[in-house]
């Protein structure tokens, strides 16, 4: 089966995470996101209920972040912004985990960690990505992570915040998506700045990227495809 615009702009979340944006830049990137009809936009935790308002009746989804970006909260403190969040309209929550508990083997707390965060989501009908930061980590912590993921069931895997030394890498998404089961998707966040790139991440089985420069990769879809381009509209960058 041929790909279409379609596939490819529901393959991005829109990123609106820089913490110097402007109340009118983060209107202009949801715009920004509706005229490209992307899958989501995932937007600084204060600003989600207004980007719910904005995004309603549309088929974009409202998402933010959960103990973003370094992942040290107590588990309580991100329950909480799980809560408000869900409150707030969230349909996607991005988790980070704790790095400093993975780094020390705490597994068991890691895990009781998202599978309380999950079954919150869940239990509210939305759903949830969990943030490894692959940059801090060993093949064994992520490999592990993916394991207790894929117990839990959430529903994606994601690789990095964009705030770490470093983002995805092709390394690590195949590895992610060899130890993850097939119910649990892979999302690549963290570098992917073209067309090109979140073509040869899909190769690898990636179904979201997180993205700043999202009209520039839909633009690039859209010519590959033959379409004309769609005006975009000015934003700051969004990570």
């Amino acid at each position: 089966m041929s790909i279409t615009y379609h596939d490819i702009a529901k393959m991005i979340d829109h990123s609106l995470l820089n913490p110097t944006l402007t109340q009118a830049d983060l209107h202009a990137g949801i715009d920004l996101a509706l005229r490209f009809d992307v899958a989501s936009v995932c937007i600084l935790p204060y600003a989600l209920k207004d980007c719910a308002e904005r995004l309603k009746g549309s088929d974009v989804r409202a998402s933010t972040t959960i103990g973003f970006p370094h992942g040290g909260h107590t588990t309580a403190i991100k329950i909480l912004e799980t809560r408000q969040a869900l409150a707030d309209g969230g349909e996607e929550l991005d988790m980070v985990v704790n790095i400093s508990r993975v780094l020390s083997g705490e597994y068991e707390a890691v895990a009781q960690e998202i599978a309380q965060i999950t079954a919150i989501t869940h239990d509210h009908g939305q759903k949830v990505k969990v943030i490894f930061e692959n940059a801090y980590l060993q093949d064994e912590h992520k490999i592990r992570l993916c394991r207790i993921c894929g117990e839990i069931g959430v529903d994606w895997v994601k690789t990095s915040t964009g705030y770490a030394p470093g983002g995805a890498t092709d390394d690590d998404l195949r590895l992610m998506r060899a130890h993850s089961p097939a119910h649990v998707q892979v999302k690549a966040a963290g570098g992917i700045r073209d067309f090109g790139s979140m073509m040869r991440v899909r190769e690898i089985g990636v179904t979201r990227v997180g993205a700043s420069r999202t009209a520039d990769m839909l633009n690039a879809a859209r010519e590959s495809l033959g379409l004309e381009p769609i005006e975009a509209i000015a934003v700051a960058a969004g990570y």
